[in-house]
């Protein structure tokens, strides 16, 4: 039998077998099986009849390979099949329709905004040559998710996974990948923001939700019943769980690192959109990080992993740990002062853990398990048909490059507008200055985890587009060091109808294993901005590349900047998309999904302190929108457009009474001294009926262009708890929707909310509770404030 060990040590994920030619799918080559007295032919899919019958097997007799059996029979005869032993490996593998001797362990590839060959080393699951040089390259996360559409998110993954489709079929790539990153950026240090969406949990949760769902859906299969026989179109992974957001600052590294956080903030932060990835999005794999989490090492903790991942969100796959975690456990953590097998033992239940009667065969079993019915559910035993089509040419199709690049129109932010000085016209721009370290930008738009793109448009190429080009760097590079270069930039000002400023960050700044320790532009960037600024002959617009938010308070209070431009790492066609912006082919409307601090909030605490709430006895402000009441440069949501919206109120939900049963229970709160605390605070919202009519609150809005350019705007819809409750959220977003609204047309945007989801709030004990009393919803803005009267009845 084959051995158990080989298959789940090599195959945590994907064991492969070698296909002669995937670009016919029904071409077979021959070759000799030096252990098994027979010709062997290499296969489309394991279970191939061919394949049975070629080694004079009956393919009826083997259970794993009968299609119209269930997934769960199929892998339980499968692994009964295996033996812990490796002495008679190669035989009876070929028994089995298998040759160990082909296997490969090709299961870490990455498509965290594309397919990318970025993956496991030695055996790469994913490579680009001439057959395929690239693939399509869309914006960093950050700034997709800035453009808060849903259906973008989704239709980004689908063109992904039918991208890694295609190549799985030409011979280079896998069929698990580990993307979305889907932590929350607590602080604007962290070096992986470009990774992210943001730094609100629930945006977080609809972007992994969605992007997930592009990735494996299957379509007309989205609905099956039996989630472990669903078909997958590729597997995702979200990643890194949990409480992950420190990399590198100040010699605290991602390795050693534990973060102390409470109940409160791990249930109501950093755990929901995992949550939401593995029950609204089925998630097939969810990876542990490398830290600890008050002490425990997430992926030695079986609260965690077991408790909750399997347990409460009943998650249908596997869960894998980052790299070589396992390894940092015992050499970094030294967790419990485990050999080696221990370590392997509390992570995987696997190893020769078992012969020394530290795990039990059965938590292997499981193990492999949940391995083979995701192999299943892709097709890897049996083919995928519906797939088989996909080729080279459904790599970097048009279809997709103009995805991606109004993917990066959709996201950019216009964050300062003077005078309505944007959109340019042609008619009065002939000559364009372009410079900045950006200016000529390729490598730097696509952030990390990128691979190779189909091409490129820098910003100097999209503007030659426009207007006539007049390109100087400014600054050797983003560290700008030398301010030699600065001159030849205002001369060049001087003489061009506009100026365009291409400023900002990349990865020798904010990157993993690299966190910031100030959120100021590098070296002599602020000197170039502001001497260029002073000396143009025409308006000058700021177009900062960065992740994080930076501190550009002086070009925000610089009058001789007219527009400013955020453009995070805009993807391959990131050049296109800004110029079409700046003259008005595209009328920005994201919103920024970070808070731009300024730079004094580093000096208030460090990065290592995990509260998100302020702690008043250290002087430490709180932390993202939802519990930071200082200054900012920008807010979290802010973005600006080329026209004006305003909101109007058409209908809503006054008030919410919820009756209550003998056997559900008032929960106390604590109130600040001298609010009003009612006679009932609040209930459990474990013990209400969610998801009837009693419990969901509706919002009809009217939004109106006002403005003489058509347009789409993002309508954001925040709930503000009941006044006094000591450490509720200032406000905190609960649904948004991204609306086209013609000039001088109206367009009505309804929201339905379910209560429990979107009102609650959770205690210091990690209590998930519905208050009593008068919150609000907030939207437009802030300018329109909607009373809701939340009332409990016996």
């Amino acid at each position: 039998m084959a051995t158990k060990l080989y298959f789940l040590i090599c195959s945590t994920f994907l064991f492969h077998f070698t296909i002669a030619s995937r670009n016919s799918p029904s071409a077979l080559t021959i070759t000799q099986n030096p252990n098994f007295n027979t010709t062997v032919r290499n296969y489309t899919h394991v279970c191939h009849p061919d394949r049975f019958s070629d080694l004079g097997l009956d393919i009826k007799e083997f259970a794993y390979a009968i299609r119209r059996f269930k997934c769960d029979v199929r892998v339980k005869d499968l692994i009964d099949r295996m033996t812990l032993t490796k002495n008679r490996g190669n035989w009876e593998t070929t028994r089995m329709g298998f040759r160990e001797s082909d296997s490969q362990c090709t299961w870490w590839s990455e498509a965290l905004h594309g397919v990318s060959n970025v993956g496991q080393s030695g055996s790469i699951a994913t490579y680009f040559d001439d057959v395929v040089p690239g693939a399509t390259s869309f914006p960093t996360p950050i700034l997709t998710t800035a453009s808060f559409n849903q259906s973008l998110w989704k239709k980004i993954g689908q063109a992904v996974s039918t991208e890694a489709r295609a190549m799985y079929n030409l011979g280079h790539a896998g069929l698990t990948f580990w993307s979305p990153n889907i932590n929350v950026v607590r602080d604007p240090r962290w070096g992986r923001a470009l990774e992210t969406p943001g730094e609100d949990p629930y945006v977080v949760g609809e972007y992994a939700v969605n992007y997930v769902r592009g990735l494996q859906d299957v379509e007309g299969t989205e609905n099956t019943t039996d989630l472990n026989s669903r078909p997958l179109k590729v597997a995702a992974c979200c990643k890194h769980y949990a409480a992950y957001d420190v990399d590198n600052w100040l010699g605290v590294d991602r390795y050693h690192f534990d973060a102390r956080v409470t109940e409160q903030d791990m249930k109501e932060t950093f755990l929901r959109p995992f949550e939401m990835c593995v029950k609204e999005g089925d998630v097939t794999s969810v990876m542990c990080s490398y830290n600890r989490v008050n002490g425990i090492p997430t992926c030695s903790d079986p609260k965690l992993l077991k408790d909750t991942i399997r347990g409460e969100w009943d998650l249908h796959g596997y869960i894998v740990s980052d790299c070589d975690s396992i390894q940092v456990i015992l050499d970094d953590h030294k967790w419990l002062d485990d050999e080696p097998e221990d370590a392997v033992a509390q992570a995987l239940k696997a190893g020769n853990s078992v012969k020394m009667g530290k795990v039990k065969e059965a938590e292997i079993d499981k193990a492999l398990k949940n391995l083979y019915i995701v192999l299943m559910r892709l097709g890897f035993f049996d083919g995928s048909p519906q797939f088989e089509n996909l080729s080279k040419s459904h790599v970097c199709s048009d279809e997709h490059i103009e995805l991606a690049t109004e993917a990066a129109r959709q996201g950019i932010v216009l964050l300062k507008n003077d005078n309505g000085t944007l959109p340019l016209s042609t008619k009065n721009i002939k000559t364009m200055a372009v410079v900045g370290p950006h200016a000529n930008a390729t490598d730097a738009m696509i952030g990390n985890y990128a691979g190779i793109p189909c091409q490129y448009t820098s910003p100097i190429d999209g503007f030659s587009k426009y207007a006539k080009v007049i390109y100087k760097t400014g600054c050797g590079d983003v560290l700008c060091k030398n301010e030699s270069l600065i001159y030849p930039a205002v001369k060049a000002a001087k003489k061009a109808d506009a100026t365009i400023l291409v400023v900002g960050l990349d990865l020798t700044v904010e990157a993993e294993s690299l966190d910031r320790t100030d959120l100021l532009l590098p070296g002599y960037q602020t000197q170039l901005i502001q001497q260029v600024a002073t000396e143009s002959n025409g308006p000058v617009i700021l177009v900062i590349m960065s992740a994080g938010g930076v501190d550009i308070t002086f070009a925000k209070n610089n009058s001789n900047i007219q527009s400013i431009l955020w453009a995070g790492y805009p993807g391959e066609e990131g050049g296109i998309g800004i110029a079409d912006v700046v003259f008005g082919k595209h009328a920005p409307s994201g919103k920024l999904p970070l808070t731009w601090h300024e730079n004094d909030y580093v000096d208030m605490l460090p990065m290592t302190s995990m509260p998100l709430r302020p702690i008043d006895d250290l002087g430490y402000p709180g932390r993202t929108y939802k519990f930071f009441n200082g200054s900012t440069v920008y807010p979290f949501g802010y973005g600006l457009s080329y026209t004006n919206f305003t909101y109007k109120l058409l209908s809503s939900t006054k008030s919410l009474h919820v009756k209550l049963t003998k056997f559900q229970h008032c929960r106390d709160l604590d109130y600040t001294d001298g609010s009003y605390k009612p006679d009932c605070p609040a209930i459990s919202i474990d013990d209400l009926k969610c998801g009837d009519d009693d419990h969901r609150v509706k919002l009809e809005l009217e939004v109106k262009n006002e403005g003489k350019r058509d347009g789409n705007e993002v309508v954001m819809v925040y709930w503000s708890p009941p006044s006094g409750i000591v450490e509720a959220p200032i406000v905190e977003l609960i649904g948004f929707k991204r609306v086209w609204v013609g000039k001088g047309q109206s367009q009505k945007v309804d929201f339905e909310f379910d209560a429990c989801k979107s009102l609650g709030i959770v205690d210091y004990r990690g209590y998930n509770l519905m208050p009593s009393g008068g919150g609000k919803l907030v939207t437009g803005d802030g300018l329109l404030e909607i009373p809701l009267h939340i009332k409990f009845e016996r």
